[in-house]
């Protein structure tokens, strides 16, 4: 059983992909994410029409992730994949001057995401919320495509670079606690 179809959600401007070597030249020249303290940039709770807000804060918890976001409302949410998190400087990268709210993404941090530096079952601190890595994959979708273009699809894919966790990758929250805008992020 599934519920309401929610709406496809923002659509792309295809005069702002970048190809392939644009967006690696540009991501090898970002410095590297902070590998045990960041911050948390943004925080984005996706409406079933597929309009996107942002919030100065939120209370996650277990129980709905974002409050009110896309996530708690399918009829059996995978707690693996509650936050999709992503690295804001790669994000403005592929983004290319669109708004990251595009992305469809909860998170957007200044932190390193490697698979090397934050495996899955890490924990952090993030506000008052702790969050734990999920081992779930955060992939592309077609919908990533549409936004961002086949090479952007390609570049967060590429097998060579995929423990970069380019795409970003899923926090499950493992107690609940208030976070926001500019929140510090530490590593437990």
């Amino acid at each position: 059983m599934s519920g309401p179809k929610e709406d496809y959600g923002p659509r792309g401007d295809a005069s702002r992909h970048l190809p392939l070597a644009a967006l690696e030249a540009a991501v090898r020249a970002l410095p590297p994410g902070p590998k045990d303290a960041g911050r948390l940039r943004l925080i984005i709770r996706r409406h079933a029409d597929g309009s996107r807000e942002m919030l100065a804060s939120a209370i996650l918890t277990p129980q709905e992730g974002v409050p009110g976001d896309r996530w708690g409302r399918r009829p059996a949410p995978n707690p693996r994949t509650q936050l999709a998190v992503m690295r804001f400087d790669i994000a403005e990268v592929i983004a290319n001057g669109q708004p990251l709210t595009l992305f469809g993404d909860n998170l957007f941090v200044d932190l390193d995401l490697t698979a090397a530096g934050l495996p899955p079952g890490a924990r952090l601190k993030v506000g008052q919320a702790v969050l734990e890595v999920s081992p779930e994959p955060h992939n592309g979708c077609l919908k990533f495509k549409g936004r961002f273009g086949a090479d952007a699809l390609r570049f967060v894919q590429a097998e060579p670079t995929r423990e970069l966790n380019l795409r970003g990758v899923y926090w499950t929250v493992v107690e609940a606690g208030q976070v926001y805008a500019g929140a510090p992020i530490e590593r437990l």
